[in-house]
């Protein structure tokens, strides 16, 4: 049974028919699944969805995991809003989806780095209170454990964690990581590496480069090139850092790790099209830009792309290739992430063309995935989980001043839709989650009802949630895994 995305932010939770067909069961089986490919669209909240659909199709329902069979919604709370390991039970944050539903009038002003917003109503302010960072959702979906903002698959007693990459790798599958951002970015980093703080990333590029974890890791994060994709000459000294500092990147690109090191436009989509030979079977990539593939390009608007920039789905396409060429990929399986990472960004800059355009790249992305499993592998073999890690920017309709939650308005394919900005930052409001093929039911097996919400739905069905940690349990139960 397909399930659909109703309403806006009053309709948060997909209905589920609970009697009759069973959700999720029809394009796959539960595990072991040989490969699990997580794509997730950062910073991306329900509207972010629509926006793009409506920009790109005119209308909702055609893109490719609208046919998913499992789709419902998620919770991205921290453990707590530290910056730092707090060894403490204290200042926990805790969730009820209900107040997001809170149409209680309110006169607070969130003040933001784009100016200031107005609350409107207490289920903004209860969205835009105790909302995590990208480094504490990664460690979640990535290992299973809630942890203080900042945490690299760190724990709040000052551990290391133990991540699905080490996982995957220990049982004899292969690992990919690829994103629109740097490849020691909070989330891949969360994929690939351990640190107390995402902001080292000199450590977390160096364990990276150094631990050969990873199969194939792509990201941004060229020391040599600017966020116009322009060669530099004579970099600094901090623009090493998003790869481990000069020497690693000396050793990278002198052949002195595990990986083979590729940059270029044209080599990535030869690596996608299968016709690249490269010396080694460990690929790393970095596109030639310090920041993003496109968004941080000079200019505000949409259009003008760089030319130096492979596309996400060139870059997902690689790494499928890379990855089911390997001796463990092809034998055995793999997990692969993917991140639209720069729609982050875009949200918080409260940047409408550009997220829309971010969006639909990550939307062509996981096209190219799900023509992977069709043409490749099976959906026997394969799951496939889109969604992303907390919402940002709380973008809504450009009446929902007056109307909690009013949905933004379509203009038409081509035509950006109306919308209204409630922040220039991250949010905790439920966010989209879809899954296709082996194991995919997991999902519904451990959902929560909230049924008083369905009252906003006007009907008596239940609706159902899932939270962020549950998208590793998920994937580890894919694998047939036991997490120790």
């Amino acid at each position: 049974m397909k399930t659909l995305f109703k309403r806006s932010m009053l309709a948060l939770f997909v209905t589920a028919a609970v009697t009759g067909a069973t959700m999720g069961s029809a394009a796959g089986q539960q595990g072991p699944a040989k490969n699990v490919i997580l794509m997730i669209t950062d910073g991306a909240g329900i509207e972010t969805f629509r926006a793009a659909s409506y920009y790109r199709h005119g209308a909702l329902g055609h893109e490719v995991y609208d046919d998913f069979d499992t789709q419902l919604f998620m919770a991205t709370h921290p453990l707590n809003t530290a910056n730092a390991p707090t060894h403490s039970d204290d200042n926990q944050v805790t969730f009820d989806p209900k107040e997001l539903w809170n149409e209680e009038a309110v006169n607070t002003v969130y003040k933001g780095n784009l100016g200031n917003y107005k609350g409107y109503f207490a289920g903004y302010d209860y969205a835009r209170a105790d909302y995590t960072d990208s480094a504490a959702a990664a460690t979640a979906l990535a290992s299973g454990q809630k942890s203080y903002n900042n945490a690299i698959n760190w724990s709040n007693d000052d551990q290391s964690i133990k991540h699905i990459g080490e996982y995957t790798v220990e049982s004899g599958r292969a690992l990919g990581v690829v994103s629109s951002v740097q490849v020691s970015h909070a989330t891949p980093a969360g994929f690939l590496a351990h640190n107390v703080s995402r902001n080292d990333y000199v450590a977390i590029g160096r364990e990276i480069v150094d631990s050969g974890l990873a199969t194939v890791a792509i990201g941004t994060g060229n020391p040599y090139y600017d966020a116009a994709g322009q060669r530099i000459d004579e970099p600094r000294e901090s623009d090493f850092r998003f790869i481990g500092g000069e020497e690693t990147y000396q050793r990278l690109i002198d052949g002195e790790t595990d990986y083979a090191f590729i940059e270029s436009k044209e080599d990535f989509e030869a690596l996608a099209a299968g016709e690249l030979d490269l010396p080694k079977d460990k690929v790393l990539g970095l596109v030639q830009n310090i920041q993003t593939l496109q968004f941080n390009r000079p200019g505000v608007g949409a259009g003008n792309f760089l030319d130096t920039s492979p596309s996400l789905a060139t870059l997902t396409g690689a790494a499928l290739n890379v990855l089911s060429a390997s001796d463990d990929g092809r034998d055995n399986g793999f997990f692969l992430m993917v991140e639209g990472g720069a729609i982050d960004w875009a949200a918080h800059a409260n940047n409408l063309p550009r997220i829309i355009e971010e969006q639909i790249d990550f939307n062509e992305a996981v096209e190219a995935a799900v023509e992977w499993v069709e043409n490749e592998s099976s959906w026997d073999d394969t799951l496939i989980i889109v969604t992303t890690d907390h919402g940002n920017g709380l973008l809504e309709g450009p009446n929902s001043d007056v109307e909690a939650y009013s949905p933004i308005v379509n203009q038409g394919a081509g035509a950006l839709p109306l919308v209204r900005w409630h922040t220039d930052t991250h949010t905790r409001e439920l966010v989209p989650l879809y899954a296709q093929g082996a194991g995919a039911d997991y999902f519904f097996d451990i959902a929560e009802a909230e049924e008083g919400l369905a009252i906003y739905e006007g009907d008596d069905e239940s609706h159902y949630w899932v939270d962020n940690t549950d998208v590793f349990r998920a994937s580890m139960n894919a694998f047939g895994l036991t997490a120790e």
